[in-house]
């Protein structure tokens, strides 16, 4: 329930940078913020892996860049609500791109993902002793 919550106060913060930035998109009451989000949160949560399911040979042919119809066609379901608006194509794109890429940040920063970025220094990879079978290593 707190990670419900946690993902939920993200998404509604995504959305009122959103909302500051970009022009066409608006809330008409606080009510209508939190039902937006809310509904949002929940179509991420059911609607997006089907989606991204059925249009994986796409998502992978374009390295990903396919997301952004998806996570648009969901800015835009929810912006038929009657006190949130998703006005025009472009304010669906930056609506969308804004609230995807403030999303992964809060929620890397919160630890609300269980992604994590990590950056290691070090040396060269260590040499493969000399009766190493051959197969293969694999060093990120």
């Amino acid at each position: 329930m707190k990670s419900f919550l946690l993902r939920w106060l993200i998404t509604t913060l995504a959305v009122l940078i959103a909302i500051q930035i970009v022009p066409g998109i608006r809330a008409d009451t606080n009510m209508g913020l939190l039902v937006a989000t809310l509904l949002l949160g929940l179509l991420n949560a059911v609607v997006r892996p089907v989606l991204i399911i059925l249009a994986l040979p796409l998502v992978i042919l374009t390295l990903g860049l396919a997301i952004i119809p998806i996570n648009m066609l969901l800015l835009w379901w929810v912006g038929h609500l009657k006190d949130f608006h998703v006005v025009g194509f472009w304010s669906t794109f930056w609506g969308s791109l804004i609230i995807s890429v403030v999303g992964t940040v809060l929620n890397n920063l919160t630890g609300g993902s269980k992604t994590s970025v990590q950056f290691h220094r070090g040396g060269p990879p260590p040499q493969r002793p000399p009766d190493d079978d051959g197969g293969p290593i694999i060093d990120v």
